[in-house]
This record gives structure tokens, sequence and C-alpha cells, in this order.
């Protein structure tokens, strides 16, 4: 498998060059897909486009049989509005290009070792990420019941070493909910603006501002017990009459603690109307026991150094659609390192401006989870309750 990744490396780099010099907002992943769609026709996967929207699913099935497992890809840009002190355009700063590469290297090494490889391997190539619709759109065309799946496995770009893979056991991402309250009577401005504060004091964490700040985070991060192991992370503002506020919580269950101060809140002001979602947006949790197992792999595969645990969500402001796949199905969801040595934190952080990925990860991703899924895929002729306890070959 290491010969193979390394004959394709060059390539693969220069597809995601080719992906990363041209950005489609969320929705618009038209070019995207239909390189995605030509890449895996042309590794001899059975292919079906406009899933969902522009979502693409490849289907490789190997010679021997076996399980029937997932890898995910989202290939969309960030938004204008999403980039970290706004930008002009959509671009690819959240590494969703490394990401589409990574799936299709996986793809193309799982496929000249088809011989060798037992089970099934469904790539879910996935639009509109950035949005939060499309991994929605995808289950709702009906991708996984038809294909059977019965876990999923992804990579997210991180900031952390090139070469280094963060595990989630328990942890994933936080959800989200929203909160409009809307005031009465003639002072409902200054009420509105004075809500807005009271609101915004809930927030138990606050984004950071400065390298060093996102340097602690990710130290917090991976500390068990530590700062982010409970928090709110909360946005209000005020605009005439009405407080808008957006939030992210850990664990899913302080949703209800954090609508029920909003509304203890809001009854201290008279006439107020406070509207929620019916639900707030489902966090991203990863089982432990495929967390653990995926790091284990890693560490035979690529060294003890090679893995590190994150003992929270992560991060604490930003979730992932990603969280529908996992309602459904188990499975993984594991940040790959693409900070370069010596590099400043902002450029493996994304939605940075100057948000560069190493290369070098591209390689290591696609070594790393080709090795996984095969692995996952792999089925031998006795009882699964053997099978749990057997060593994989």
């Amino acid at each position: 498998m290491a010969a193979e990744v390394a004959r394709l490396e060059r390539g693969l780099i220069e597809l995601r060059r080719d992906i990363h010099r041209h950005p489609e907002l969320p929705g618009e992943e038209r070019r995207t897909a239909g390189v995605v769609a030509r890449e895996l026709r042309a590794a001899g996967l059975a292919v079906t486009t406009g899933v969902g929207g522009h979502g693409v699913v490849g289907i490789l099935r190997g010679a021997r049989p076996g399980r029937t497992v997932a890898y995910r890809a989202d290939m969309d840009a960030v938004p204008p509005k999403d980039i970290v002190g706004g930008g002009q355009a959509a671009a690819h700063l959240c590494g969703h290009d490394i990401h589409t590469t990574v799936a299709l290297g996986v793809a193309k090494v799982l496929a000249r070792l088809r011989r060798q490889l037992s089970g099934t391997v469904v790539f879910l190539f996935q639009p509109a990420e950035e949005s939060l619709s499309g991994a929605r759109a995808m289950i709702e065309a009906g991708v996984l019941e038809r294909t059977r799946v019965e876990e999923i496995h992804a990579l997210h770009c991180g900031p952390f070493p090139v070469g280094r893979f963060a595990v989630t056991p328990g942890y994933g991402m936080p959800g989200q909910d929203k909160a409009e309250v809307t005031l009465q009577g003639p002072d409902a401005p200054d009420a509105a603006r004075r809500l807005a504060a009271e609101i915004g004091a809930l927030a138990t964490v606050t984004p950071p501002q400065t390298p060093a700040d996102l340097e602690r985070m990710i130290t917090d991060a991976q500390t068990p017990d530590g700062p982010l192991a409970r928090f709110v992370a909360l946005r209000a503002s005020a605009q005439e009459a009405k407080v808008s506020a957006s939030y992210r919580c850990w664990p899913q269950e302080r949703y209800t603690e954090v609508r029920e101060n909003i509304n203890r809140l809001a009854e201290s002001y008279p006439g107020t109307e406070v509207r929620f979602p019916a639900e707030p947006f489902p966090a991203m949790v990863c089982p432990a026991p495929d967390a653990q197992a995926l790091a284990r792999h890693l560490r035979r595969g690529l060294g003890t150094d090679a893995v590190t645990t994150l003992r929270s969500a992560f991060p604490p402001f930003s979730g992932e659609d990603y969280a529908l796949y996992l309602g459904r199905v188990p499975g993984t969801y594991t940040f790959l390192g693409v900070r370069t040595p010596d590099a400043p934190i902002t450029t493996s952080y994304p939605h940075f401006t100057d948000f560069a990925p190493d290369e070098r990860a591209i390689g290591i991703g696609v070594r790393a989870m080709a090795g996984w899924i095969a692995e996952r895929a792999w089925e031998p002729a006795w009882e699964p309750a053997v099978r749990a306890a057997s060593p994989r070959p």
C-alpha cells in the first residue's frame, strides 16, 4: 500500500492544486464534482452523480467477501462571510480540497489492490458542508440505505504537526442552537441591547483573538477534564427590538439549560417573545471504541508519536454536518495534521486567510486511511464475535 501511495503522491498533489484554484460555494460544486467523477471512473469505480445536489458516490467492490464501509469527503469552499476577518470570494481555507484529494487517493490505491480487498467501500463526496445542508441532502437521497453502509469514516485538516493524527474518542464537534427574542414597547431597542449583553454573559468560552490563544485552545483540547470539558460558546447581538443568539454547547444536554436561562432572562422584560428551532443541530459524537481502534491502527503503521487524543469537543466554535452520518451508523472522524514545522498556527487553522496546509499530509492521509478502510472492510468466514477478538491481517 505504501508503494502505491508513493507512485500516486505527485499526481495527487497536482490534483489538489487544481481543485484549490477553482473553489466553489456550498451547493455550487459542479466543477469539483465533475473532477471527482472523472477520477473515480478512471480508477474503475461505479459512479453516481447528482446525489443530494452535486454529491458524488463511488463504489468499489473488493474481490473477497466482507463488510460495507463508507468514506466521506466534503467538496465545497468557504464562503466569504465565514472567512476569519471576511473575504472577497469563496476560497479553500478549510481544507476541503485536501479532504477530496485524500479520498480520491484512497479510492485509487484500493482500486489498484482490488484483488486483495475484502468487502465494499462506498466513497461519499459531499456538497454543502459549510452550510450544514449537504449531509442531510445525501442521507435523504437514500445513500446509506441503498448501499447498506455499516460504518463511516472521515478526515479533517487540523492544526497539528504534519504527520500526526488527532483521534476523538467520545468527543467530536458541538452542535448548534439559536434563539430570537422580540421585545415590545418604546424602549425596546435599549432593552434589546441590555438583554443581548445578559445573554452573551452565558458564554463560558470566547473566540481566540491571538495566535497564543489558538495554541492554548489546542492544548486545552488535549487536557483531560480541562477548560473545554464543558462549555457554552455563545454570541448575541441586538438589532432594533430583536435579539439574536447563536450558541454551541458541550455536552449536548446543555442546550436545555441554555434555553432555560435565555427564557429566564427574557422574562424580566415585559412583553417578550422567545423563539427557538424545534431541535438544536446535533453534536457530532465519535464512538470511543472505533476511535481507539483507529488510534491503535495508526500507531502500528506510523509509530507511537503519530497519534494524539482529544479530550474535548474541538474546536468549540465550529460544527460539522458529518454528525448526521454518525447519528445513523458508527464510525470515526479524525483530524489530519497539516501544520508545517515552525509555521504560524493560523496557517493550519481552518478559515484563516493564511491557511496553507502542508501538502505532505496528502500522502500521509491516503496511506493511513487506505489501510484503515481495508482493515474495517475485512470479514473472515467465522462468526463476528470471533472476528472482534481476532487480529486483522
